[in-house]
């Protein structure tokens, strides 16, 4: 099976299994995240013990939310739980580069299972769904609360994303 196959079954893998899929009572910080152009939506909720991600959970109402927006809703919460919030930052940083084709191998390869999403490089109307839930995660982490939208330039992806 090839490395592309692989990960196209990780992604399907956590679209049908999500992890971290819920809410978060008493969250710190909860952002709403929407993808105008495909109706991709996702809830990000928060916990900080000081600088460190204690809980972060997500939901994605049906219907709402396509396999690549959940599917990296759930890694991401996977890759960010427990850690400095200063390491998510810098994983958000390099995920973006990711999705836009911008990482060397060897940068992809210390991605770990991120590095699925590797592929969305080559469909640019899919890298706002894929991204969506890190720039909910990048709003939340800066103290943000409310909303933010792929096309929200003050938050969102660059206007070269995406269609």
């Amino acid at each position: 099976m090839s490395s592309d196959a692989l990960y196209q079954e990780l992604i399907l893998e956590h679209n049908r299994k999500p992890r971290n899929f819920g809410e978060i009572e008493g969250a710190d910080r909860v952002v709403e995240g929407r993808n105008p152009l495909c109706g991709d939506e996702v809830r990000l909720s928060l916990k900080l013990d000081g600088d460190r991600i204690a809980d972060v959970k997500f939901v994605s109402p049906p219907g709402k939310g396509c396999a690549i927006s959940k599917a990296s809703a759930s890694l991401m919460t996977a890759a960010v739980k427990g850690k400095p919030t200063a390491e998510a930052e810098r994983l958000f940083e390099s995920f973006h580069k990711l999705v836009r084709g911008e990482l060397s191998e060897d940068e992809q390869r210390a991605l770990g299972s991120l590095r699925a999403f590797a592929g969305v490089a080559k469909f640019p109307m899919r890298v706002k769904c894929a991204s969506l839930a890190w720039h909910a995660l990048h709003s939340a982490l800066a103290g943000g609360a409310g909303e933010v939208t792929t096309d929200d330039r003050a938050h969102g992806p660059p206007a070269t994303e995406g269609a």
